[in-house]
């Protein structure tokens, strides 16, 4: 007598066998009971496949079937869902999801690239075949963020989602903050204790913090996920002086994703961008230091939630992982971005020049008379009004000096013109530094 869904084990194949793919088998083994109990049934691995077979993982991995070809490890018969943990927009991983949502199987992922950039088709794909399409552990580590948006504000119509998404940069800040080193010592520092990768730019440069933030912003606001319209800065150029300085006018700075809609209906407008801001000291993202992760949605009706965690590592990692695949066994499946991909929304980029925000502004610039004056000009011509003009001081032997300026609020566009007024001057010796005063 065959089995029923209910009390059958959830079999389930590995593409991915790195820190987190061992992490899984791992917790799978260490929490059998109470998973089984809270799933309804076991989970069980029956195949696995990676790169090397001769790897110590530090787990056993005798009694799963080894497939070296990861699609041939989607379409095996006796698997139910498979779990990507290899990584990568296309290649391998997306060739073995789009196998095994083909074949009917679940799929479940951590790859945030691959669902930035293909998850649209990959939904399409499971919506058509009946079978679940899940990424917790895509955005954000352990932190339920995800279902905490497909589920859990489901009610609401929310009115903005932002956070730290990048627990590389976070650290980074944070460590400038504590030890007062500039950015290329505390990142080859963070590169040692393996907070950062050997080839760091997709998450200093804010690209990793987009493709999470483009996931985000499709569950928040029933889009269509728009990875290319994300305007992403990263934080190479923010020194040790203006961590200094900002903590010298009640900030800290982080990189922060931010995406909101203005407009409604056929004038909605979707805004997604990464860049690194200063926040204030009360602020509730100001505290998250470390390779922490957090993240603030507002809805109309549920105010202001805060979602935080450990945004990375083997055990946070898997837990997402491993949390979707109970939802699976329980026969949860759902659409995966909130609602049919058919009823996503193409929501036209906004253009930003018209919102209203305070600005840190930091130049270096030639250490002579009628620099400032210049600075000022340009910013009296573009109607920007300054808050406050700080010169910090000979920076080195050269004379280059740095000058800080904070402004009263006002458009985008007219800092962005004041700036713009100032390109190609001999008394700027460097690319300014532009960081935008998160609101409270």
């Amino acid at each position: 007598m065959t089995q029923s869904t209910e009390t059958a084990p959830l079999r389930i194949a590995i593409a991915g066998l790195g820190t987190v793919g061992a992490g899984v088998i791992r917790l799978l083994g260490t929490n059998r009971d109470l998973i089984a109990a809270r799933a309804g049934r076991s989970i069980e691995v029956v195949a696995v496949s990676a790169r090397d077979r001769t790897v110590d993982r530090g787990v056993d991995l005798s009694g799963y079937a080894w497939e070296d070809d990861m699609t041939s490890l989607a379409g095996r018969s006796d698997v139910d869902v498979l779990v990507e943990l290899v990584g990568g927009s296309d290649g391998p991983a997306l060739a073995a999801s789009r196998a095994a949502l083909s074949g009917a199987k679940g799929l479940v992922t951590a790859n945030k690239a691959m669902i930035a950039h293909h998850g649209l088709e990959l939904a399409a794909l499971a919506e058509n075949a009946g079978v679940p399409l899940k990424f917790e552990a895509a955005v954000a580590g352990g932190i339920p963020v995800v279902k905490g948006l497909r589920e859990g504000t489901s009610a609401n119509a929310l009115t903005k989602v932002y956070g730290i998404l990048n627990g590389t940069c976070n650290y980074i800040l944070s460590e400038m903050e504590e030890t007062g080193a500039d950015f290329a010592e505390t990142l080859a520092a963070a590169q040692k204790l393996g907070y950062a990768e050997a080839d760091p730019t997709f998450d200093i440069e804010g690209i990793d913090a987009a493709h999470k933030l483009a996931i985000l912003a499709a569950l928040g606001f029933g889009a269509k996920i728009d990875f290319e319209a994300v305007r992403t800065t990263g934080i190479v150029q923010v020194r040790a002086a203006d961590i200094a300085q900002a903590d010298a006018l009640g900030f800290v700075i982080r990189l922060i994703a931010q995406a909101d809609v203005e407009g409604e209906g056929k004038d909605a407008r979707l805004l997604q961008r990464v860049r690194p801001c200063l926040v204030a000291k009360d602020h509730p993202l100001a505290p998250v230091d470390g390779p922490t992760n957090a993240v603030v949605a507002e809805g109309n009706f549920s105010g202001r939630l805060l979602f935080q965690g450990a945004g990375a590592g083997e055990g946070p990692t898997a837990s997402a992982v491993v949390a979707d695949l109970i939802d699976i066994a329980r026969s949860e499946v759902g659409a995966p971005f909130s609602m049919p991909v058919a009823q996503l929304t193409a929501l036209v980029p906004a253009e930003p020049g018209h919102r209203m925000e305070r600005t840190y502004l930091r130049f270096t610039v030639n250490d002579r008379p009628g620099v400032l004056a210049e600075i000022t000009a340009a910013m009296r011509d573009a109607d920007v009004s300054i808050e406050s003009l700080i010169q910090q001081g000979r920076a080195n032997q050269g004379g280059d000096v740095l000058v800080a300026v904070v402004t009263h609020e006002g458009p985008e566009a007219n800092v962005r013109r004041a700036l713009e007024l100032l390109d190609g001057s001999d008394s700027l010796t460097g690319e300014p530094l532009v960081l935008p005063i998160l609101p409270n």
